[in-house]
């Protein structure tokens, strides 16, 4: 079998070869290319140990030279180069305390997680595989290298790991990996917030983001994210839904767009529901309230995952507003513009019709065109460059001092003032007929 790499890193395994040393392409490149898809990277493994890697080319960076990495700089691309190595006891159930360096190819394959992660390619010796992971592929499976039981407690990470790339490509995870995912997930409390964050957002804006009910199914969610299970138990009785509040947020990731902030509007949106809920004497649920509860806890999740304060934001305001739609007028558009943001607003459509299509059909066909109508206005609106916030109101703050009003507070409550009159007439953005109005208000 042969595997097209890149000339950079012919040319790494080459001089490594050439040098005495064996080297082959490794890991989830030779992967993606048995699956036909573009590597985002190529890692390099090799018998040389790290400075007899250093010695052969001209421009290296110690990456992680105690643990035998060596980047090699080519053309302004970076290759990492690791030693053949065994890793030896794992203190925090992700790091090893120490490395061996060996001769051996086996013996640094036996330490990788999934068998299909597993593979080397040298192309005067083709694919090494030792453990499987061609049939694993083949068979679309996700299994771990040797005792699955051993490679979750050297790094409890792979447990999140095996979910994600379950995910990704549309595998099942066989049933001794999962049996000891089960058992382990607990140890996920010993990773970073920061791990969490990375793998759960890869499984989220995959091409199966309902792979997070797997993630439940395993416990995973449990240790992670615990708002997730109380959901996933909380039912509604109500006209418009057919679902669980956990199996409805399920179909709305899927339907939503793939990008992160969408996918997680989609997660959090409703997981306030368990806490709003009420049921009057003919057993019909309620949930007044709920976008507001969800806020909080999607601000208080995402700050425990340690996400940037931009994506809180963004997905914090979506949350918040998700159900804008109920009760909306065409006619007000403006107002809702202004009210959920000019940056965030067209993104509610695609969750409004995401969270919709994941509901009975009850007034489906009426609420769909609903959405119709609000987004033909609001293209209208941006077309026309109707004034929607005080960015492009025709006074500014300057205007209203220089009308005499004093710095502070009464500036910000004139221009708010302005911009309500501006809101319901946008012909009223009229330089000369606000400075009118200053005149006016000023007093």
């Amino acid at each position: 079998m042969t595997i097209n790499i890149p000339k950079d890193v012919e040319f790494i395994i080459n001089t490594l070869e050439e040098n005495g040393f064996e080297a082959y392409a490794v890991g989830g490149c030779v992967r993606d290319s048995l699956l036909g898809r573009v590597p985002n990277d190529w890692d390099i493994t090799t018998s040389a140990k790290p400075l007899e890697t250093k010695k052969l080319f001209k421009r290296t960076f110690d990456t992680g030279i105690k643990h035998g990495t060596i980047s090699v700089l080519l053309d302004k691309e970076i290759y990492e180069v690791t030693t053949y190595r065994i890793d030896g006891e794992y203190e925090d159930a992700r790091h090893p305390k120490e490395v061996t360096f060996t001769s051996k190819l086996s013996e640094d394959l036996l330490r990788r997680d999934f068998t299909i992660n597993a593979m080397a390619y040298n192309p005067k010796r083709g694919l090494v595989d030792l453990y499987g992971g061609k049939e694993d592929l083949e068979n679309k499976i996700i299994r771990c290298v040797g005792n699955p039981y051993d490679r979750f407690t050297e790094d409890a990470l792979r447990i999140m790991r095996a979910v994600r790339f379950a995910a990704q490509l549309n595998y099942q995870i066989e049933e001794d990996t999962k049996k000891a995912i089960k058992e382990l997930a607990p140890n996920l409390t010993k990773i970073s917030a920061e791990r969490i964050q990375v793998e759960l957002i890869k499984l989220l804006t995959s091409d199966n983001p309902g792979f997070l009910k797997l993630a439940w199914e395993l416990g995973i969610t449990k240790v992670i994210l615990p708002e997730f299970d109380e959901a996933m138990a909380c039912e509604q009785h109500n006209p418009n839904h057919a679902y669980s509040v956990g199996e409805h947020t399920l179909k709305v990731i899927e339907n939503a767009p793939s990008d992160k902030v969408s996918r997680l509007t989609a997660l959090f949106h409703d997981l306030g529901k368990p806490i709003a809920k009420t049921t009057d004497e003919t057993g019909k649920d309620s949930f007044k309230g709920h976008a507001i509860e969800s806020e909080k806890i999607a601000k208080d999740v995402l700050r425990r995952l340690k996400f940037d304060n931009d994506t809180i934001t963004k997905v914090c305001k979506l949350v918040r507003e998700h159900d804008w739609m109920i009760g909306a007028k065409p006619e007000r558009i403006r107002r809702y513009i202004n009210r959920i943001g000019e940056e965030y607003f067209p993104m509610i459509f695609d969750i409004n019709v995401a969270d919709l299509m994941a509901q009975s059909t009850y007034r489906r066909e009426e609420k769909l065109e609903l959405i119709s109508e609000l987004r033909k206005k609001y293209e209208e609106t941006i077309k026309n460059n109707e004034c929607v916030s005080l960015k492009t109101l025709k006074v500014t703050g300057k205007d209203v001092i220089d009308k005499g009003v004093s710095a502070g507070p009464k500036v910000g409550e004139i221009l708010n003032c302005l911009l309500e009159e501006v809101l319901d007439d946008p012909k009223k953005n009229d330089r000369e007929y606000l400075l009118k109005r200053l005149d006016e208000l000023r007093g």
